[in-house]
């Protein structure tokens, strides 16, 4: 098992007690929450996991928690969990981005798979987060006029020509080239398609 936690939300204490207990002896972490506040006080954008949220809950219910999840881009996958939610409430949750939702009563291994599904998507997102994070501190070391360069080699990856690059923004091509051996040992990549590549981690 990976060190990812189950988030349950429910309202419901019985409810709480059996999930949590079938899942802790399939092996998951489980955090448990009683409300939608209670969840969103407690929880660490940094905790890997999933949410398993019940739908129709009291004050906050599980799709207005959605969306202020969705507002604090706080992208933990949700598995809606409901014995009272229809057709509707569905598809607004999966278009919302929701893993699934199941309508209770359902069986443990359909939750154990949405949890499994949930997780993996997790991990993506937050490969993808870490990739764009450290592609956007290597640009950053670039000078105004390295970007300047930077960005025309990518606007243009199959017209890289210093004396091109230098005629577009009105500098010598030796200046070109060594803006260009800059970018590339800051960038700490070896070519132009590697530059392309990494600028589409800071601008997906």
């Amino acid at each position: 098992m990976t060190n990812s936690t189950v988030f349950l939300v429910d309202d419901e204490a019985e409810v709480r007690m059996t999930l949590s207990r079938a899942l802790r002896k399939r092996g998951f972490t489980v955090e448990a929450f009683d409300s939608a506040n209670s969840f969103l006080n407690q929880y660490n954008p940094d905790q890997p996991g999933c949410l398993v949220l019940d739908y129709g809950m009291p004050e906050i219910d599980g799709l207005e928690l959605q969306s202020l999840m969705n507002k604090a881009k706080i992208s933990l996958p949700i598995v809606f969990i409901s014995g009272h939610g229809g057709v509707p409430e569905s598809v607004q949750a999966m278009k919302a981005g929701a893993v699934d939702f199941l309508e209770k009563p359902f069986r443990q291994y359909e939750l154990v798979a949405c949890i499994q599904t949930a997780f993996e998507r997790d991990i993506e997102m937050r490969q993808k987060a870490s990739e764009q994070s450290d592609a956007q501190a290597r640009f950053e070391r670039l000078t105004s006029r390295e970007k300047e360069v930077a960005i025309f080699m990518m606007k243009h990856p199959s017209n890289t020509a210093s004396k091109e690059i230098g005629r577009a923004l009105d500098i010598s091509p030796r200046t070109v080239d060594h803006h260009r051996a800059r970018i590339l040992e800051k960038l700490e990549i070896g070519s132009v398609i590697e530059l392309v590549e990494l600028s589409h981690r800071v601008m997906p």
